[in-house]
């Protein structure tokens, strides 16, 4: 599937609009995750800001179906973080539900940004 730009934004558009009421759930019960916070002193607050600047040129790939749990698609996304490239993956949860971020922590494989300029 070819995603486009619109796509991207308006998958991002309404993750911001969600959390105006809602709080983003973070899985930090996986390891790399919180080695990542920890190795490069990332606070909660600053997690959470550095999710709310996602652009769409900081789109890597998505949507992805989740075959795990039949959840909502998800959305990958990286940023440059004191020089390491940070894997960022997305939900927008289920209606009535809180969106989720599956993953932040470094990447383990150079990212691809298929609209950075």
């Amino acid at each position: 599937m070819n995603t486009t730009i619109e796509e991207v934004q308006r998958f991002l558009d309404d993750l911001h609009a969600k959390l105006l009421f809602t709080d983003l759930i973070f899985f930090d019960s996986r390891q790399k995750n919180v080695q990542t916070l920890a190795s490069l002193s990332i606070a909660p607050n600053l997690r959470l800001s550095i999710i709310n600047s996602l652009s769409f040129e900081d789109f890597s790939e998505g949507p992805i179906a989740d075959k795990m749990i039949q959840g909502p698609e998800m959305w990958v996304f990286g940023k440059y973080l004191k020089s390491k490239e940070i894997y960022i993956k997305l939900t927008l949860g289920i209606f009535n539900e809180c969106p989720t971020c599956i993953s932040f922590h470094v990447a383990e494989h150079p990212m691809n940004y298929p609209f950075k300029s």
